[in-house]
């Protein structure tokens, strides 16, 4: 079985239920969820060894968010323990024509505050096949790009596939922070993760005659996107989300997957979304599994792409899909019909 290690911060989220926006009702649900915590319950759901890394306060929130993933049979053994906050996100999810709000506060929470003397990468690397990070990790501070960079590191010294998907949050750091810092990342990274706008916002690399909020995406821009990509940093292979925004209700969904001689495309899913947050996660964690269960390139990307058209469907952030859900999608079963 193939060991996994994913590393990043889990969040608590806290939304209003349904469709209400922030404080229409007094109720707001609490759950946890995170980039890379998003991964890792998607491998451990598939049935892969999945251990997450991350730190966290002692007290009961901490203690909540750990069996939030144990849950799922994630290895939470290596979670460093300590620090004083576990970090939030409010979510406000959209509808129609009204976009999803995110308003993060996770300022000083323990893993923004963590050393790199906080984390044992050789014992934690010792058996692991593949580690993933994002790039939404290394923007909580420059302490944390040194984490990361400390993990890759000691992933690469034990021959550990490495993948990262760029995921820019503007709302954590500039551009010109996150060129700089993942430009160096990026270095050690074997299979990237990117979408319509993070090749463009971390590194310049655009698509040419796209628009992704009138409906329209060319295959030839995006070729172009991911042969720069691996040009520049010569990873074995890169992966890209294609979403047209129709509404916050309605998208097109499909992916690419390039590993240096063909581009393979997914079919295009129209999805009627329940709740999109942990989309390209789930999307990563398939490609993961795919790639580490010797899937060919065709058929990692309409892996990947299925799982996280499911995720879509799935309320919160963790995807909730097993390995046969995803498959019957794959293979062309979307009617939805009831199971009986």
């Amino acid at each position: 079985m193939a060991r996994i290690v994913s590393f990043g911060e889990l969040m608590l989220r806290l939304a209003p239920n349904g469709y209400y926006r922030f404080f229409q009702n007094d109720q707001m649900q609490a759950t946890f969820g995170g980039g890379e915590a998003n991964v890792a319950v998607s491998l451990a759901n598939y049935g892969m060894d999945s251990v997450y890394v991350t730190k966290l306060p002692q007290h009961a929130i901490g203690q909540a968010a750990v069996n939030s993933l144990r849950a799922f049979g994630v290895d939470t053994s290596k979670i460093v323990r300590g620090g004083d906050r576990v970090g939030i996100y409010f979510l406000e999810k959209g509808a129609s024509q009204r976009g999803s709000v995110c308003i993060y506060d996770r300022a000083h929470s323990a893993i923004q505050e963590a050393k790199p003397e906080d984390f044992n990468w050789d014992e934690i690397f010792e058996g692991a096949d593949w580690f993933h990070f994002t790039g939404i990790t290394p923007a909580l501070g420059p302490n944390v790009v040194e984490i990361c960079r400390e993990a890759c590191k000691a992933a690469k010294a034990h021959g550990v596939k490495i993948s990262c998907d760029l995921n820019y949050r503007g709302k954590l750091w500039t551009r010109e922070e996150a060129r700089a810092a993942m430009t160096d990342l990026c270095q050690y990274v074997d299979v990237c993760i990117s979408n319509e706008e993070d090749a463009k916002d971390v590194f310049g690399i655009e698509a040419e005659n796209t628009d992704i909020y009138g409906g329209k995406l060319d295959h030839e821009a995006y070729k172009s996107v991911a042969r720069q990509l691996m040009d520049k940093f010569g990873f074995e292979k890169v992966a890209i989300t294609l979403r047209t925004s129709l509404s916050a209700s309605d998208n097109d969904w499909a992916g690419m997957l390039y590993d240096g001689k063909d581009y393979c495309f997914s079919k295009t899913y129209h999805l009627r979304i329940v709740d999109r947050v942990g989309g390209g996660d789930s999307f990563g964690g398939g490609l993961i599994y795919s790639l580490l269960s010797g899937k060919s390139t065709q058929e990692a990307i309409n892996f990947a792409v299925a799982a996280s058209a499911l995720k879509h469907s799935v309320e919160g952030d963790y995807n909730r899909v097993s390995v046969a859900e995803v498959e019957k999608l794959a293979g062309g079963d979307g009617s939805g019909r009831v199971q009986r």
